[in-house]
């Protein structure tokens, strides 16, 4: 594998970005969970997790390099974080699998290579990844909204009324004042994740400031995002492109810090 510079290897991959993939981080526009996230690449659901690199060959084809070096795509990963160079280069020994195409949008391109494009295929290879289309509205544009908040959560919170959010109900069995059908049923089946752990990375947390931290919980046509000092919001499958808030009421704090404790962690 190569980086971006000027010359041209015919063998090279050309990186262009890197993702982990792993139980508590994971591109969640893959699926619900680490192990659907997995499936979706034909991959095994390896509790270490994989590295995902993306990037060109030589003729400008777009690949996804599955690794299973994780350490190192979470040290390249830090660096770029940081502003840092990091070449990213693989031994071809944790090469687990190379995919046509990409599974996320990328914005930028290698030098002195032809465009991106999806590798040519044959009948009966499986079609290239490629991102979810931004027009429409299901379950991979309803996470995608759901890591957005996550990422911009202040901007989000900043928009909410706290007393437009105290009327919202939080207790799974419908009960309090006009609650809404979806985010009940949603907050009712989180519930049952603490008496039913569901599949590894339905629930994950994170780092956020003030020593709280950031929930992502996904289940069958729902998506929540919440901190646990503050108030969560919903995203559903049949409400496209609205988000949706629950105040801390009685019921929302514990429900919070009961999946905080059931929840995987970045290491």
């Amino acid at each position: 594998m190569a980086g971006t510079d000027d010359a041209v290897d015919d063998d090279a991959l050309y990186v262009l970005t890197a993702v982990l993939l792993t139980p508590a981080q994971f591109p969640s526009v893959l699926g619900d969970d680490f192990p659907a996230a997995c499936a979706a690449l034909g991959l095994e659901p390896y509790a270490e997790g994989y590295g995902l690199v993306l990037g060109q060959d030589s003729e400008g084809a777009r690949w996804t390099v599955v690794i299973d070096d994780v350490s190192l795509v979470a040290v390249a990963i830090a660096s770029w974080d940081c502003g840092m160079e990091y070449d990213l280069s693989p031994d071809e020994r944790t090469v687990v699998a190379a995919l046509p195409g990409w599974p996320l949008a990328v914005a930028v391109a290698a030098p002195n290579v032809p465009a991106p494009h999806d590798p040519a295929t044959e009948e009966g290879d499986r079609p290239p990844l490629a991102p979810p289309d931004t027009d429409e509205w299901g379950p991979a544009q309803r996470r995608l909204g759901a890591d957005e908040i996550a990422l911009q959560w202040a901007e989000w919170r900043q928009q909410i009324d706290d007393d437009e959010v105290q009327a919202s109900s939080d207790t799974p069995d419908g009960e309090g004042p006009e609650p809404h059908k979806g985010v009940r049923r949603a907050l009712k089946e989180a519930h049952g994740y603490v008496e039913s752990p569901p599949p590894t990375g339905r629930v994950r947390s994170s780092f956020a400031p003030g020593g709280a931290r950031t929930l992502r919980a996904d289940g069958p046509g729902w998506s929540l995002v919440a901190r646990t000092d503050d108030i969560a919001f919903v995203l559903l499958d049949e409400e496209p492109c609205e988000v949706l808030p629950v105040g801390r009421g009685p019921e929302l704090p514990a429900l919070l810090e009961a999946l905080d404790k059931m929840a995987v962690r970045p290491a």
